[in-house]
């Protein structure tokens, strides 16, 4: 029997919890380190939102766009002038 495991286990979170979480890091970085590292998760939350959004627009702009009329292959045609050259000679 397979077990998965998935992150529902966080929305059950009452307040005792809460706390218990927080005393922990208090206890493990110490009160004037949490605001730093507060700030720091912040930036990084609010840069991956900012990366995701550009490549989101990125997509959405390419999707938007009509594809460009596709060239016609141009082949070489053999030049008549060197071959008549090398035969003659």
């Amino acid at each position: 029997m397979e077990t998965t495991y998935s992150l529902a286990f966080l929305t059950n979170l009452g307040w005792p919890e809460i706390v218990v979480i927080l005393v922990v890091f208090i206890l493990l970085f110490g009160a004037k380190k949490l605001p730093e590292l507060a700030r720091g998760v912040g930036k990084s939350i609010k840069e991956f939102k900012k990366a995701t959004s550009h490549i989101e627009d990125d997509l959405r702009t390419a999707m938007e766009e009509e594809p460009a009329p596709k060239k016609p292959i141009e082949t070489k045609q053999p030049a008549e002038t060197s071959e008549k050259a090398t035969s003659e000679s």
